[in-house]
């Protein structure tokens, strides 16, 4: 005769019935804002970047001949240069310092499905770009007040158009450092695109209306984005975004979703 053993015959809990849910992505989220933040390079990113902007932001301050007086001037200021110049940096890294430290097979390995991971970055991303505003925004009002403080006079022309602009300006460099990250997937290759394609094309843009008007950010977004100037311009500034963001970013997803990571 037969005799069939069950675990509860043994003495041993079943197995439950039902497996474990799916990662929370708020919990994804979490672990990609520490790899985002807890390397040494990123933590030196980050402490700089804040320097970085109030020594910009000292320029229209000691040399008032050479800069507007006004307060989207100094705003401007910031967005161009101040904050937008580490942030993608910072971005890059998080976006590639798995593929080189070889850690993104742990990271696919705990959630198999690569977009999530990859939305997580991209939220990331964009909560940094919004920190990166805010301290450009410190420092811009520090900056103003300083000026204010030695008799200046100064045209109080800030607008919501004109804050909307900044903020979309910074969310703009942001996530060109992720789609230039996800798609190379390489630090330095990335860190130097971002670079050298902003200066090339501001170079063809001086010689080239087309590529001015449709490609060089100085122009779409440093100028008609950031000064709120739409009317007209959203052609190009469409182009702009797709070119830089959209097309690298899509990209990106299609081969990070697509590469083998053993």
């Amino acid at each position: 005769m037969t005799t069939s053993l069950s675990p509860r015959t043994l003495g041993i809990d079943a197995a439950p019935s039902s497996t474990l849910g799916p990662i929370p992505f708020s919990r994804l989220v979490r672990v990609e804002w520490a790899k985002a933040t807890d390397t040494r390079a990123a933590r030196w990113l980050l402490a700089l970047s804040p320097l970085y902007a109030a020594g910009v932001m000292l320029l229209p301050v000691l040399f008032p001949t050479r800069f507007d007086q006004t307060y989207t001037s100094y705003l401007g200021l910031a967005a161009q240069v101040g904050v937008t110049t580490l942030l993608p940096v910072v971005v890059i890294l998080m976006l590639t310092g798995e593929w080189s430290q070889r850690s993104i097979m742990i990271t696919f390995t705990q959630e198999p499905r690569r977009i999530r991971v990859l939305n997580a970055k991209v939220a990331v991303s964009m909560m940094l770009s919004g920190g990166a505003a805010v301290v450009g925004g410190v420092v811009t009002a520090a900056a103003l007040g300083l000026a204010s403080a030695s008799g200046r006079a100064l045209e109080a022309n800030l607008t919501v158009g004109a804050l909307t602009g900044y903020l979309l300006v910074v969310l703009l460099d942001g996530l060109v450092g992720v789609a230039l990250g996800m798609l190379l997937q390489n630090s330095a290759a990335a860190i130097a695109a971002f670079f050298a394609l902003n200066a090339v094309f501001a170079l063809l843009g001086m010689a080239s209306t087309l590529v001015s008007h449709w490609i060089d950010t100085s122009t779409t977004w440093n100028r008609w984005v950031l000064e709120n100037d739409w009317a007209g311009h959203v052609p190009q500034i469409s182009v702009s975004i797709a070119f830089w963001v959209a097309v690298p970013l899509a990209a990106g997803f299609v081969r990070t979703t697509r590469r083998d990571v053993g």
